[in-house]
């Protein structure tokens, strides 16, 4: 698929599908809420039945679906299959920008859950070593474009490697086989293969050009379904104070569903995860601010789009701290 031609539905598409899942025949309707592994609090909501709790009371059935990468969580939404996905913050506002009428009221996680890794013996030490190498990457995901800024500041551009587009966990794979010379990786896999496979290297790091963990809410779900979504962020607010205060259980959930050992888990969230912050503001629109030209420069938003003035519409920063206290 051309860059271009990503994610490049736009909101009339979608009319039609918006509400799919959401609103059904009968008596009863369906919100559909996607988790991953890289978003703790989804795990926990899961496990714990909390998300179906919280609509014990209504009309309306929780399905939950898998997102292995911000990709296939903006996909979902793109379609209308899920009312809620969770992204990374570059990768909500590339969706935005591309028409995806997306809209972010509350941050699950800051992390740093990216980083460039290799092998000891590729003799790869630098970013600027990674020039004519193969380079696994998943297209449209924060390892993705952790990679495209980590290239710029060495003087480089995705031109000046060979870019292997995979999920994430395949990614993963293609490096062990030695398919690829290094991985933009993504946690729980990469810390699985920093302590688990012997010579594996974070060789560059840079928690800055991580970009937050956005959980986006359809528009038309916002708009039509307002108590609905906030019985969403009021069960989110349960589950990030409960993995706060229990970040042993917590590692121990996120273990369990994606199948890694419990010190993977355990360094995944006690050490790369921060829940404190789960009200967007200046801080992510200053973020996005300064990412906005690499999705024009890279050609991954249509023709004619405004990712600058796309933030504005993409972040709310007063409903979820009128529905759950904010901080």
């Amino acid at each position: 698929m051309e860059r271009r031609q990503f994610l490049s539905g736009t909101g009339a598409a979608i009319g039609g599908s918006l509400l799919a899942g959401c609103v059904g025949g009968g008596s009863s309707r369906t919100v559909t809420v996607d988790y991953a592994y890289y978003n703790p609090v989804s795990l926990v909501l899961r496990e714990k039945g909390w998300m179906a709790e919280a609509f014990a009371d209504t009309d309306a059935e929780i399905e939950w679906v898998l997102s292995l990468g911000s990709n296939q969580a903006n996909e979902y939404s793109q379609s209308g299959e899920a009312e809620v996905a969770s992204t990374a913050g570059i990768a909500a506002l590339m969706a935005r920008s591309n028409g995806v009428p997306i809209t972010t009221p509350y941050i699950y996680s800051e992390p740093e859950w990216t980083a460039l890794v290799t092998f000891e013996e590729s003799g790869i030490e630098t970013v600027a070593d990674l020039e004519g190498k193969r380079v696994a990457a998943t297209r449209g995901t924060d390892p993705y474009f952790f990679l495209l800024q980590a290239l710029d500041d060495a003087g480089l551009s995705e031109d000046d490697v060979e870019v292997v587009h995979l999920q994430h966990p395949e990614g993963q794979s293609s490096l062990v086989q030695g398919d690829v010379d290094a991985w933009a990786g993504l946690d729980p896999h990469m810390a699985e293969l920093e302590l688990e496979h012997d010579g594996a290297e974070l060789f560059f790091r840079e928690p800055a050009y991580n970009t937050y963990g956005f959980l986006n809410f359809l528009d038309g779900f916002l708009a039509d379904h307002p108590e609905d979504a906030r019985r969403v962020i009021d069960a989110y607010e349960r589950g990030r104070e409960w993995a706060t205060d229990n970040p042993e259980e917590t590692a121990s959930i996120l273990a369990s569903e994606s199948d890694m050992s419990q010190p993977v888990a355990e360094r995944v969230f006690t050490q790369r995860n921060d829940l404190s912050g789960p009200v967007p503001g200046d801080a992510h629109r200053d973020l996005l601010s300064d990412l906005a030209p690499i999705l024009e420069r890279e050609g991954l938003v249509n023709e004619g789009a405004d990712p600058a003035g796309s933030i504005g519409d993409l972040l709310d920063s007063e409903f979820a701290a009128g529905a759950a206290g904010g901080e």
